[in-house]
């Protein structure tokens, strides 16, 4: 066991855990932020999604020691009332079905529209590729992508 400190959502939290222990068991587990998904253990699903300083990364397979001083974000730090044009853009496009994927479908697709904020229909297809919807929900995600990114 080890102490970790961590910039999440906003806020500083120190946890005491194995070093080896992923981000999701971190955030579910310790910290009760439960809108993080498992899917898969694999970083093959993306329902782990979450931003680490700003980029999409898979919680399930980032160990906690590989942390310094990086921001997280997870979905209940996107925003606090639903405002993120993403998830505003979810709910016009009406995406989720099963919502099981959604959190880290959001998490991708905002990720992506920080670092491009006017995706072609390729770049959207890209960043997304790694997130499964059981549900096929696909055409509309990538419609809330593009309905966000005019927001």
């Amino acid at each position: 066991m080890a102490s970790f400190d961590i910039k999440i959502n906003g806020n500083k939290k120190t946890v005491e855990v194995d070093g080896a222990t992923p981000l999701l068991w971190v955030l579910r587990d310790h910290l009760k932020l439960v809108g993080t998904k498992y899917g898969c253990g694999m970083a093959q699903c993306g329902a782990c999604t979450i931003h680490v300083d700003g980029k999409a990364v898979r919680s399930c397979v980032y160990p906690i020691s590989q942390l310094k001083d990086q921001k997280i974000t997870t979905i209940e730090g996107l925003s606090d009332d639903g405002s993120h044009p993403v998830q505003k853009a979810w709910l016009e496009k009406d995406v989720p079905q099963c919502g099981y994927c959604q959190a880290g479908q959001i998490m991708s697709a905002a990720a992506l529209l920080d670092a491009n904020p006017k995706p072609t229909d390729d770049e959207i297809d890209a960043a997304m590729s790694g997130n499964i919807c059981r549900c096929g929900t696909y055409v509309r995600i990538k419609d809330a992508v593009k309905t966000a990114s005019k927001m």
